[in-house]
């Protein structure tokens, strides 16, 4: 990708200029790092204190230590035939000895420095070699002069102190490029950092106290203190909160330049009606978001909100109110689900909620009534036919669908709002696709847009991750839901746990309720070819050579699988129940066969993967058994216990596991099943995951720029950079008297990656 020119030409000077041509394809290959401003901005990931010193008759074991000592002598071993060496150096300060060790290439160096009656300072980790304690490959430098000279000896002190205190940078490093080469290349570029060009406006700077940037860099690659690394982190993490802010807040001002249609409710119509027919109120939050809704919806400039709330929380309900809003103001509503088992869930709970509202055109259709229609990319050809032309001829309102809406074939006659649901599912551009579908009276006009996520975000989160859109949150949950108890069930501890489990199912089932198995896997032919396991969180232990813990053996497993669990089930605890699979590689006809069958209450237990994990409500559904739970990430699981507990009977979900108790992923489902707080779930799930993962694949350009700052920890940081960013695009939305901050936009984004800023 062509690169922007900037303004501090210097920092933009290809690194195989100023350290040659090899280590440069080093860098460039396994790092990324290609000029000299990348690798100033290639930070140390932690510092190693060589540490206060040491006498040798106190060293603890398994310890990094620095001892001031005199090599008492030197040998030189070999083995293999003489082809390996080995170096082995006693040394000694007089109150102990002790022994350190070279091998192969690292003999040669010592071998000529460390001679008998030399005097050195050593650092490394304290081992036990042949019950004798021991560093091998110390780091060292040599002092010079005769230790009991006092002139020499306070000049050693000095050195002493100097080496002993400083802090060692250690560097995010590679195959063929280790820490200290980084470390070498980076001092023989350092001197650059002076051309640094400041991102941040004088007055942001001086106001809060911050260092200039070079003195930054000088000080986050070779500090002197530890309040040295403090004052340059800080610094540092501002500029990268601030300049990505500068450009989420660049493009929600452009968005507000937009032409979009004002779609105002209409009084005595569809919205009316449907409201009238509703057997419950709203609740206060849902009116709240509603109202930040509407007043979006009534400007001539897009509406881009992102509504996030609390699984079960009402938002399709809000959402829909939201539609029929633009139907009733002359536009089409249509609502963007990331699978067709949710399109087809979405379209039929529309459809009972609307009653003769949604049979406009038909036959006792009532008076306001619009057509409601599903597309989804497996329909046949005759339905697919006759829902393009009500899209087309403005016959039907509201359209749910799959990414069958946003192929080429799809028109509207006046696309008025798009609602995406599930968003994280969503690439920019298949979401940008459908927008570009809106046009009123021949003239381009942007649909207004509403982003709903299933699962609640933190809100330093949603300020990065959707940090183009405005933010509405549903926190209350609606009257007469019920509690849901969840528990773990250590299915490999206490197996009598397990059958107590599927003796809860039948007990629920005998009520007159019905239940959910929920797994990782299908266990199809495809399962068996790929053997795709989808292993979500089960990292554990990996890398840990020769250790057969239980926790291993969990992981090992092939998780279990919808088709087998459903047999053992039939044959076994839960014999003589109505037992159905659902999964994603059914036919589309199957699984909504199956779907309606369970909604009408003509399945007992429902075996399933994740296809149910949003947006499926079936009220008398009180009953989740979600097997290798620890397969699942903690949001994913809550989203599928919101699944349970939507009637006025209380709701259960069992976590299945064969891990041991003392695995981190044991942890993780306590923590699930010791809070329905969804907002406090995803703030420990993310504290589980990279950062990367919390930014999403495609942000490639905002995930690579955030070296310093943290989304999960640096929340006040995120709040005030996104405050500074919008008072400073409000005044300058050009920059044009900011030229230092419009350098480091065109470094941190060219025009592709601007684009996919949102939530990709």
């Amino acid at each position: 990708m062509e690169r922007v020119p900037v303004l501090d030409e210097p920092l933009q000077e290809p690194l195989k200029k100023s350290l040659g041509p090899a280590t440069a394809k080093v860098l460039a290959d396994h790092l990324d790092l290609h000029t000299v401003g990348d690798l100033l901005h290639h930070y140390p990931r932690r510092y190693e204190e060589r540490g206060q010193l040491t006498r040798l008759a106190e060293l603890p074991l398994d310890e990094d230590v620095t001892v001031v000592a005199q090599v008492a002598d030197a040998r030189v071993h070999t083995f293999n035939g003489g082809r390996g060496k080995r170096l082995e150096i006693t040394i000694t300060d007089g109150s102990g000895r002790l022994q350190l060790v070279f091998f192969g290439r690292g003999v040669h160096r010592p071998q000529k420095e460390l001679l008998p009656g030399s005097r050195a300072m050593f650092a490394g980790r304290v081992s036990v070699f042949n019950r004798k304690l021991q560093l091998a490959h110390p780091s060292y430098a040599k002092l010079g002069g005769d230790p009991d000279a006092d002139a020499v000896g306070a000049a050693e002190s000095a050195d002493v102190d100097s080496w002993a205190g400083a802090l060692i940078p250690i560097y995010p490093a590679c195959k063929g490029m280790e820490s200290w080469k980084i470390a070498k290349a980076v001092d023989a570029v350092l001197p650059r950092a002076q051309d640094a060009v400041d991102p941040l406006p004088p007055a942001l700077r001086d106001g809060r106290g911050f260092v200039p940037l070079p003195e930054a860099l000088l000080k986050i690659h070779r500090p002197q203190t530890k309040a040295d690394i403090e004052s340059a982190k800080q610094r540092l993490k501002w500029d990268e909160a601030f300049v990505l802010q500068v450009a989420l807040a660049r493009r929600r001002f452009a968005d507000t330049q937009l032409p979009a249609v004002a779609r105002r409710p209409t009084p005595g119509g569809l919205l009316d009606a449907f409201d009238a027919r509703l057997p419950f109120t709203l609740t206060d939050g849902q009116r709240k978001v509603t109202q930040e809704i509407f007043d979006d919806l009534a400007t001539e400039h897009p509406m881009h909100r992102l509504l996030q709330g609390e699984v079960g929380s009402g938002k399709t309900l809000v959402a829909l109110r939201a539609m029929l809003t633009v139907v009733d103001a002359g536009g089409q509503a249509a609502m963007l689900a990331p699978t067709e088992v949710l399109a087809q869930q979405h379209h039929r709970s529309i459809v009972e909620m609307m009653g003769d509202l949604a049979e406009g055109g038909m036959l006792g259709g009532a008076e306001h009534a619009t057509k409601v229609v599903l597309l989804t990319g497996s329909m046949g050809a005759a339905a697919r036919r006759g829902a393009l032309l009500d899209l087309v001829s403005g016959d039907a309102g509201l359209v749910i669908g799959t990414h069958a809406l946003i192929e080429d074939k799809v028109h509207f006659a006046e696309l008025g709002l798009v609602v995406v649901d599930e968003q994280h599912r969503f690439g920019v551009e298949q979401r940008d696709a459908l927008r570009a579908k809106g046009n009123s009276q021949g003239e381009k006009r942007i649909p207004h847009l509403l982003v709903m996520t299933a699962t609640p975000i933190p809100r330093t989160v949603a300020m990065t991750v959707f940090g183009d859109l405005e933010t509405s949150v549903l926190d209350q949950l609606p009257a007469g839901r019920s509690p849901i108890a969840s528990h773990v069930v250590p299915a490999q501890d206490k197996p009598h746990f397990l059958a107590r489990a599927w003796e809860r199912v039948r007990e629920e089932v005998e009520k007159g309720h019905q239940a959910y198995v929920v797994c990782p896997r299908i266990g199809d032919e495809e399962d068996d070819k790929a053997d795709n396991t989808g292993n979500a969180g089960s990292t554990g232990n990996a890398g840990k050579a020769g250790k057969k813990s239980a926790e291993d053996e969990a992981e090992k497993r092939p998780p279990l699988a919808v088709l087998d669990i459903a047999e053992q089930l039939r044959r076994g605890p839960l014999e003589g129940l109505r037992i159905e699979v659902l999964h994603g590689r059914m036919p589309p006809d199957d699984k909504d066969e199956v779907m309606r069958r369970f909604a009408a209450g003509a399945v007992d237990v429902l075996v399933a993967t994740t296809v149910i994990e949003v947006g499926v409500n079936v009220p008398n559904a009180t009953a989740m058994v979600i097997m290798d739970a620890d397969r699942f990430g903690v949001s994913q699981l809550h989203q599928l216990r919101g699944r349970v507990g939507r009637g006025s009977a209380p709701g259960l979900c069992l976590l299945v596991t064969e891990m041991p108790e003392a695995a981190p992923a044991r942890a993780r489902l306590a923590a699930v099943a010791a809070t329905l707080d969804g907002f406090e779930l995803s703030r420990i799930d993310l504290e589980q995951r990279r950062e990367g993962d919390v930014l999403g694949q495609a942000q490639s350009g905002v995930r690579s720029s955030l070296r310093m700052l943290t989304v999960i920890d640096d929340e006040e940081i995120i709040a005030a950079a996104r405050e500074e960013a919008v008072s400073v695009v409000r005044a300058d939305p050009e920059l044009t008297s900011l030229p230092g901050l419009r350098t480091a936009l065109d470094a941190l984004l060219d025009k592709e990656r601007e684009r996919y800023l949102d939530k990709g």
